[in-house]
């Protein structure tokens, strides 16, 4: 019997070499999930997705929840009720606890959840927390939000995601706006206008005036004062406007920097 070898401790990285180094699996769901989102913002179905990305209808869906744009009634109760369950649970257990409650498999469940490798974070999340891209993505979503059901909270929502975006008036000036928040922690019902030097304040009142005035989303409205006589209408113009709330006229669009054919 021959002497035994001398051990050789092994080189840092060594091991079996992968068969393909350079497949990245979070980088490819990533590419996927920002291919379809494009193509959802176009009001394409999910079988058109699915065709054009040669993909399972099911799984484009899923990579639209892990992007934070698709909704419907049952993916947030699926949604809400797995959430619950996993303040106590596991993961499978809450998944097993989930199908339970609502009568579905468990297939049925994981595929209205987000994926667990993916690029998510909860619509609670803050924004300095998420990508620019997610951020972008959030307020899409409010916005059509809104545009489908034009209520105060829906618009508060998306005031609250428009924060620091810059805006342009009737004129052409940009402007941006920050809420700031109180003693409590809670955000204040008003608008810091940050225009030039100083900071103007815009009331929350004002703003939902205007959003009672309105005649029907994506009306044209002519001029701010065609709004009403509120304070800073000038200002909810130009924000009224970037929402898809209301429409103007196409020699104002130019000065407003946005397009002639907004999607509505």
């Amino acid at each position: 019997m021959g002497e035994k070898r001398a051990y050789k401790s092994r080189k840092p990285g060594g091991g079996r070499k992968k068969l393909k180094p350079e497949y990245d699996t979070g980088k490819n769901l990533k590419e996927q999930m920002d291919a379809a989102v494009a193509l959802y913002e176009e009001d394409c179905s999910l079988r058109s997705i699915a065709d054009a990305l040669t993909l399972n209808p099911i799984k484009v869906r899923k990579l639209l929840i892990t992007a934070g744009v698709y909704e419907s009634d049952v993916a947030e109760k699926v949604q809400a009720t797995f959430e619950e369950y996993r303040e106590t649970q596991n993961y499978k257990e809450a998944i097993l606890s989930t199908a339970n409650t609502l009568q579905l498999s468990k297939a049925s469940v994981t595929s209205y959840l987000p994926y667990q490798k993916g690029v998510y974070f909860p619509s609670t999340a803050d924004k300095e927390k998420i990508s620019v891209g997610a951020e972008r993505r959030r307020r899409y979503r409010a916005v059509r939000k809104l545009r489908s059901e034009p209520t105060e909270e829906h618009l508060w929502k998306t005031v609250l995601l428009y924060s620091g975006v810059r805006f342009k008036t009737y004129s052409g000036l940009p402007f941006t706006y920050e809420i700031r928040k109180g003693r409590s922690g809670e955000y204040t019902k008003e608008l810091w206008i940050d225009r030039r030097e100083n900071s103007k304040s815009l009331a929350w009142s004002s703003v939902l005036l205007a959003l009672r005035n309105m005649k029907r989303v994506g009306a044209v409205v002519d001029r701010p004062k065609a709004m009403g006589d509120i304070r800073g209408v000038t200002y909810i113009y130009g924000m009224f406007y970037r929402f898809g709330l209301i429409d103007v006229p196409d020699d104002v669009k130019e000065k407003m920097d946005h397009p002639k054919n907004r999607k509505k």
